[in-house]
């Protein structure tokens, strides 16, 4: 299994980052192979509004550092988003990088993307009211699904601020641990078959066979 994290804080030591390295981490534990990219620190732009990944190609004709991020991402196995909430959205950095998956579409709006693949949405906000903000993750669910993303997993934090501070919370730790187990651990075994008792039939002579 391959995991392609996007990183979307622009402090290296985030909350979002530090879930999702720990995310990472477990999954590599159990075999996965992990990649991460610290969007803030690459040279990109968000989508150009040029029309050429309609009509011309079936990539993002912009060349610069997200062209091989996003075609990395595309083949991973899992796509992990991670990033703060920042004037009620995800941070610029991540909005950039999520515009120029706009490629990740046909022009019928049918997906490129291979199916069976999974994604991760992290989100953290210093705000400690789950009601505020609580509608990004159904828009970025809606797109990921539209690209086949199925299920798309979500652990968002709130009431948090100072970069770090997260790995304090040991329950919160243990989630991301079993969030980590649930996306690269082995498929469950499905569950033992219940053997029916035999019925007794009556036969012609009157005798009860079984």
């Amino acid at each position: 299994m391959k995991i392609v994290a996007m990183l979307g804080s622009p402090r290296a030591q985030s909350n979002s980052t530090t879930l999702a390295r720990a995310f990472l981490k477990g999954a590599a534990e159990l075999g996965a192979e992990t990649r991460e990219y610290l969007l803030n620190q690459m040279d990109f732009q968000g989508c150009q509004g040029c029309g050429g990944c309609k009509t011309k190609s079936e990539i993002c004709l912009k060349e610069d550092e997200m062209s091989a991020a996003l075609a990395e991402a595309k083949a991973a196995d899992v796509l992990v988003l991670a990033s703060p909430v920042y004037f009620g959205d995800v941070s610029g950095q991540m909005k950039c990088f999520f515009d120029r998956t706009y490629s990740y579409l046909n022009p019928d709006f049918s997906s490129r993307v291979p199916a069976g693949k999974q994604a991760v949405v992290i989100l953290v906000q210093a705000n400690p009211d789950e009601k505020q903000f609580d509608d990004i993750f159904p828009r970025y669910e809606r797109w990921l699904k539209l690209y086949g993303y199925d299920p798309v997993h979500l652990l968002r934090v709130t009431g948090v601020r100072e970069p770090g501070v997260v790995k304090q919370h040991a329950a919160l730790m243990d989630r991301v641990a079993a969030l980590a187990r649930k996306v690269a651990g082995p498929p469950p075994e499905p569950p033992p078959k219940i053997k029916k008792p035999l019925q007794p039939v009556s036969g012609a002579s009157g005798q009860t066979a079984y």
